[in-house]
């Protein structure tokens, strides 16, 4: 596997030290390549740099390392996803036309198993996890693995895989980007909204790093896209040669997957009664959509399949039930980094809500919010970067309950004192994390951890 690699002992820039970072550093150790890291905070005590070091990485951080680009010579630069291509060790590199890629590409670079890629503006993590899920239950040989943005880097996994297993990979715009090589037996675009709209610039833009999923598919290969948003994701036969299979929510004639006598079902083949489903929830059925056309295609059973579907409740970050405490259900919904995730959080719940958001500031407003805080909403509590913003958003609503703090911590407690019995406490941020914490799932932990500490009088 590694004999023939592509990025076999080159000198290789690694930028960002996260999980992505450190795991990619290990395999380009293994190809034999001559490793760099520079990552932007102190690594000082840091446990997996110094096992990087000891491994002959050589390591800066705290600063920008722009001068080992005159002392070096480096074939490839490996870009955290984060890292925005206006940073200047970015920059540089694409001043010296150096390429730039990220962790997966490395990662499937030598990769013998089976792929599938999943992208789209939400319900990724979810559906990565479905289908994940229903091929372990139905895979007569192999396993099936989670990876990618969904929180375990491909290049954690890529060198125990064998030609019987499959890696289900959640990929990000971000990641997409620098993946010129990717070629996934099937891709999946669940759908599009304009977000990460700083990153990309314009959604056009966006768009197209989603595309990139297809761009070296052939004929043997499938793509699954998103029939009701065909105005936006225009599969152009010059773009993807993949073979497509259309979903439609909207019950299009040419949708793969229908709902009929509230039966889901694939080509016309019942696969499961719609009550029997326990994943909560209408949008979801989009997700369940897209797990079972790919688990088809992957040939497991429909008893598989619905042994998912009727024991599968969700992911951890995405709408999350937490707790009830005096009467009050929490949920934690951190995941929702954009508004239309939100949206889908705010429009699932019957009894009223007060809901705890906010975060970095993306200089989007939020008035797509009005009608959902309009219809569901009592109360509201803000914190972070975007907490005027979404006051703006909530005045508009009508609402006369709007609470401002500066953290998360704070807010949940002044949410719970606000509530009353039989009403949601709804964590729905809207916004990135990066305000305040490094990742959703650090700030979803704090959430769960802020509900656990609350004092009931």
């Amino acid at each position: 596997m590694l004999e023939n690699a592509d990025y076999k002992n080159k000198t290789v820039l690694v930028l960002g030290m996260g999980k992505s970072g450190y795991s990619v550093a290990n395999v380009l150790l293994n190809l034999g390549c001559e490793v760099f890291l520079n990552e932007s905070k102190d690594l000082s005590g840091n446990t997996d740099a110094e096992k990087l070091q000891s491994k002959g990485v050589n390591i800066r951080s705290g600063e920008l390392a722009l001068d080992w680009y005159d002392k070096y010579s480096f074939e490839v630069i490996v870009k955290s996803p984060g890292i925005s291509y206006d940073n200047p060790m970015v920059q540089e590199g694409l001043n010296r036309s150096i390429a730039i890629v990220t962790e997966p590409e490395i990662g499937f670079s030598i990769c013998n198993a089976k792929i599938i890629g999943i992208t789209g503006s939400n319900g990724k993590t979810t559906t990565t996890t479905l289908v994940a899920d229903m091929l372990n239950n139905g895979l007569k040989k192999g396993k099936a693995y989670a990876v990618g943005n969904i929180g375990v880097p491909v290049c954690d996994i890529v060198q125990k895989v064998t030609p019987n297993d499959v890696l289900v990979t959640e990929l990000s715009s971000f990641q997409l980007m620098g993946m010129p090589s990717i070629k996934p037996d099937i891709a999946a675009i669940i759908d599009i909204y304009p977000t990460h709209l700083d990153y990309h610039k314009t959604f056009d833009n966006y768009i197209s790093a989603k595309l990139s999923i297809t761009r070296n598919q052939s004929a043997e290969q499938f793509l699954l896209v998103n029939q009701d948003q065909s105005d936006i994701l225009k599969i152009e036969t010059e773009y993807s040669k993949a073979t497509l299979e259309p979903i439609s929510l909207e019950n299009k004639s040419e949708s793969v997957v229908s709902i009929k006598d509230n039966c889901l079902q694939y080509k016309e083949e019942k696969i499961i009664n719609i009550n029997e489903i326990k994943l909560p929830g209408q949008h979801n059925l989009q997700n369940i959509s897209f797990a079972v056309a790919i688990s088809k295609l992957m040939g497991i059973t429909n008893q598989a399949i619905k042994k998912t579907l009727t024991t599968f409740t969700g992911v951890k970050h995405r709408l999350q039930y937490v707790d009830e405490i005096a009467n009050r259900k929490f949920y934690n919904d951190s995941k929702a980094t954009n508004i239309e995730a939100a949206l889908v959080a705010i429009n699932s719940f019957n009894n009223p809500e007060v809901l705890i958001a906010g975060g970095l500031d993306r200089g989007f407003e939020f008035d797509d919010l009005v009608i959902a805080l309009k219809e569901h909403v009592s109360k509201i509590v803000l914190y972070g970067e975007t907490k005027e913003l979404m006051a703006k958003a909530a005045k508009q609503a009508g609402l006369s309950d709007i609470s401002i703090v500066d953290t998360l911590e704070q807010a949940v407690p002044l949410a719970f004192e606000k509530s009353s019995p039989g009403e949601i406490i709804l964590f729905s941020p809207a916004a990135a994390s990066w305000d305040q914490f490094d990742s959703f799932e650090e700030r979803g932990d704090c959430f769960i951890k802020y509900v656990k500490s609350l004092v009931v009088n």
